[in-house]
C-alpha cells in the first residue's frame, strides 16, 4: 500500500537538505539553516518511527511530535524569507509542501484518535 504521508515528508526531507545545502554555501547562513534542517527532516523521521510504534498510543504520540516539527519547520521557512535569507519566489514554491503536510500529519492524527475510541 502507499504511504502518502511517508513519501511526503520524505520527498520535503530531501529539499530541506538541499535549501540547507544553499544557506550554508551561497549566504553563508550557519545558525537559522540547521533549525530548519534539524525540524524538516525529523517530519519524515517520526512518520517512519510512527510506522512502528509499539502502540496506537505510541504512533499518535509519534505523529503528534511530527505534527510539532512541521510546525516549527514552518516558522524557520517564514523567519528565512522574512529575514531576507530566501527569496519570496523560494518560499513560495516550499511552502504549499509544508502546509500540505501539516494537514496530512492533522488528519493522520484524528483518524487514529477515532480508531482507537471504536476499538
Amino acid at each position: 500500500m502507499k504511504n502518502v504521508l511517508k513519501e511526503k515528508s520524505y520527498r520535503f526531507a530531501l529539499r530541506i537538505v538541499k535549501l540547507y545545502r544553499f544557506l550554508c554555501e551561497d549566504k553563508k547562513e550557519y545558525v537559522l539553516s540547521k533549525q530548519v534542517l534539524r525540524s524538516g527532516t525529523a517530519i519524515g523521521a517520526l512518520v517512519r518511527e510512527a510506522e512502528f510504534g509499539q502502540s496506537k498510543k505510541d504512533f499518535i504520540n509519534k505523529l503528534s511530535v511530527s505534527l510539532k516539527e512541521a510546525n516549527e519547520t514552518d516558522y524557520w521557512l517564514m523567519l528565512l524569507r522574512d529575514s531576507q535569507y530566501i527569496e519570496n519566489k523560494m518560499y513560495s514554491s516550499i511552502e504549499p509542501e509544508i502546509k500540505e503536510l501539516i494537514k496530512l500529519l492533522v488528519a493522520s492524527i484524528k483518524t487514529a484518535k477515532r480508531s482507537m475510541k471504536n476499538e
